[in-house]
């Protein structure tokens, strides 16, 4: 039976937790990162007037005119507005959809600039400055809370893996020092003039994360699916104050695949014949631009090669062209294309 393990992470946020405890959340992390690869996570320590901010800010935004909207885009960059229909995420995987940019959903994302890092030289690239909707007054102060308290239990997680994987502590933190982090802010509705539902139409289409891991709260509303290691899709919904979590393309490389990250996709939640709305924010925490991923101590294997080294910003970058312009990302994603071909 497919189920996603929930642990409770208040031991690697209380400083003064047992080592005891912390082990015990260590050894339940690497048996979910080794199996399902998604966790529910509780205890994460998030004020509910913080996600109550949130949730107003996404509301208030995406009930702006799409014309409002569009005037917040960044085409290219990920940053911005992401109007429906201008992504295809399984081209981050260099998997094409029946029609290529075809998720359905709209997005804003925000991220790390240059500036919180002084005295780094970091690529306007990877660090670009953020945009605020003005149209949509406290949006910004709502959003920067979520997105510190996520970074916070992303780096709790952190800790974990490295106990988890049996490094010394502060394994990661030079990789992760200047970490390009990011949060998108998902909405799944259609307009009403686009009711009518095509077979070829996505929520959003399969993909993994791109970085370390993936912090993601989401309504409990059907749509995520994620693919088990038999090739099997799985609806996934968050239990009642629980986050979702779920390793990306840096952890798999790092662990040459002890731990995967999760291919996953957001169906249509369909009612009636009409499409159920449906929102989230996945906070990205994604490592250091110029980090490399190469195999860590202790997870080589004779039977299975390591991926070829690569910068976190490498990858990124040639995943986000695949996601956003529709070029196949070369060499760097086979083994997760073939898990989405091959799934049932």
């Amino acid at each position: 039976m497919f189920s996603v393990p929930v642990i409770d992470l208040c031991g690697y946020l209380d400083p003064h937790a047992p080592a005891a405890e912390r082990r015990r959340i260590a050894r339940e992390l690497d048996a979910a990162c080794s199996g399902v690869g998604f966790v529910q996570v509780r205890g994460h320590g998030i004020d509910p007037s913080v996600v109550t901010g949130l949730i107003d800010a996404i509301d208030a935004f995406f009930a702006l005119p799409l014309a409002v909207k569009k005037g917040y885009s960044r085409p290219g960059e990920n940053r911005g507005y992401s109007p429906p229909k201008s992504e295809s995420l399984s081209m981050s995987l260099g998997v094409p959809a029946a029609n290529r940019m075809n998720d359905f959903y709209e997005a804003f994302t925000v991220g790390s600039e240059r500036s919180w890092f002084p005295g780094h030289e970091l690529p306007e690239a990877s660090y670009p400055t953020n945009t605020w909707p003005d149209a949509v007054p406290g949006f910004r102060p709502a959003v920067e809370a979520w997105f510190a308290a996520a970074r916070t239990v992303s780096r709790a997680l952190l800790t974990a893996c490295c106990d988890a994987l049996g490094l010394p502590p502060g394994h990661f933190d030079a990789l992760t020092d200047h970490s390009i982090d990011a949060l998108k802010m998902n909405n799944y509705a259609l307009p009403e003039s686009e009711v009518a539902l095509a077979d070829e139409l996505t929520g959003m289409g399969a993909h993994t994360d791109f970085g370390i891991l993936t912090v993601l709260w989401a309504d409990q509303v059907p749509g995520l699916q994620v693919l088990d290691q038999d090739g099997g899709w799985h609806d996934v919904e968050p239990a009642d104050g629980a986050l979702l979590v779920n390793l990306g393309d840096a952890m798999a490389r790092w662990t040459n695949d002890r731990w995967r990250s999760t291919v996953h996709r957001v169906a249509p939640p369909v009612i009636d014949g009409r499409i159920l709305r449906r929102r989230s924010a996945a906070f990205f925490f994604d490592g250091n631009h110029d980090a490399v991923i190469e195999t860590l101590p202790g997870c080589a294997r004779a039977d299975h090669p390591g991926y070829p080294p690569i910068t976190i910003a490498g990858n990124i970058n040639a995943k986000l062209a695949g996601m956003k312009s529709g070029v196949a990302p070369a060499g760097t994603a086979d083994r997760e294309a073939a898990r989405v071909l091959s799934a049932r």
